[in-house]
């Protein structure tokens, strides 16, 4: 609330809790209070007053568009006329309301809010489908070049093998040889990963209990990410089962895992989650939207770590981009799960903070 008087923000409150609303409010009167409420939390509204002593209302709508908010800015003045109201739309506000008139508040804010979700969920969709035809395109560049380089790999080590058995077995030459089929066996696994992540793999897909198989590799779990983190597993009884390669799957699960054990450095706590979820036909923007509607078990895994900014969460699925120091990652992790959860029918998406931490999101078809 953009309002020097606090009489005025008080009628303003009221009429809002009077239309059902229970809204968490800051009330400021200048520039720098504004920038900084807006520097702090990510608001629904503003409500600004149109004519104060130090503070314009024109001011506080030019700096929050200038800075590239889109929340949405209703006056509520007493002094505005129509020509200043008018002009004020052009510039970017939503709606003006009369200090006289307060009874046209709130519809006009259950408007507001109504229209700004629905340009969130469009933008997000944008989003979803422009980085799905950008992954199918980097798949397809992926896959073709993990399986040339599979066949290479494949050359690589039958020679070897055969200089391996024709050597002596004292030779220092057989142990060179030796050395060349285990490096052939390490690049393999990084083209497994790529094939993964270009929807490739050959998947032995059968009903499985995602209860069961996150209890069987938790022991494994507690090896890998170290005794400075705490494990909670919060899974669902009544968690449906999901036809699905176990193998791939464990996979999904440890990658994300050592994914979330690399955001606490300092240690923390690593939550492993299922349960059932349905999807309607109207539920876009809740889900992936690769999630058609139907029934799935969501396995969540969350970190209390460093978190994701912007920036690297429009990339962290893409093949070999790591924010990992030199010959601390490949950048084929995430990828692979990318790959293996879509080529199983299913979706991820990711929910972060900076610095409060990170939720990958998984969800796998129901078995039926």
């Amino acid at each position: 609330m953009v309002e020097d008087s606090e009489d005025d923000a008080a009628l303003i409150l009221r009429e809002l809790r009077r239309g059902g609303f229970d809204p968490d409010f800051e009330r400021v009167d200048s520039a720098d209070a504004l920038r900084t409420a807006l520097g702090e939390n990510r608001w629904d509204l503003v409500v600004c007053d149109h004519s104060m002593p130090h503070f314009s209302g024109k001011d506080a709508l030019k700096l929050l568009r200038d800075g590239g908010s889109d929340v949405p800015f209703i006056f509520v003045s007493g002094t505005i006329g129509e020509d200043t109201a008018v002009a004020a739309l052009k510039e970017g506000a939503q709606d003006y309301v009369m200090k006289g008139n307060l009874k046209r508040l709130v519809p006009a804010v259950m408007r507001e809010l109504r229209e700004i979700e629905h340009q969130r969920q469009h933008k997000r969709l944008e989003r979803e489908v422009q980085q799905l035809q950008k992954f199918e395109s980097i798949g397809r560049l992926a896959g073709g070049i993990a399986h040339d380089f599979n066949n290479s790999l494949g050359i690589i080590t039958g020679w070897a093998e055969m200089g391996y058995q024709d050597a002596p077995a004292d030779s220092p030459v057989r142990e060179n040889f030796q050395k060349i089929k285990d490096q052939a066996k390490r690049s393999a696994g990084l083209t497994a990963q790529l094939l993964a992540f270009a929807r490739r793999q050959v998947l032995q897909p059968r009903k499985i209990d995602l209860n069961q198989l996150i209890s069987e590799t938790t022991t494994l779990l507690r090896g890998a990410i170290g005794k400075q983190i705490e494990i909670k597993l919060f899974l669902s009884p009544d968690a449906a089962a999901v036809r699905a390669d176990p193998t791939q799957i464990e996979q999904v699960l440890m990658n994300l895992s050592i994914n979330a054990r690399d955001a606490m450095a300092n240690g923390g706590t690593l939550s492993i989650e299922t349960q059932n979820v349905q999807i309607e036909e109207d539920d876009a923007g809740r889900f992936p939207t690769s999630c058609r509607p139907g029934n799935y078990v969501l396995l969540a895994v969350s970190d209390t770590g460093t978190g994701i900014d912007a920036e690297t969460l429009e990339h962290i699925f893409e093949p070999f981009f790591t924010t990992k120091e030199a010959g601390k990652g490949t950048g084929l992790g995430l990828a692979s799960v990318y790959g293996i959860v879509n080529q199983h029918g299913g979706a991820i998406n990711v929910l972060t903070k900076v610095g409060e931490g990170t939720t990958f999101r998984v969800y796998l078809p129901a078995e039926k």
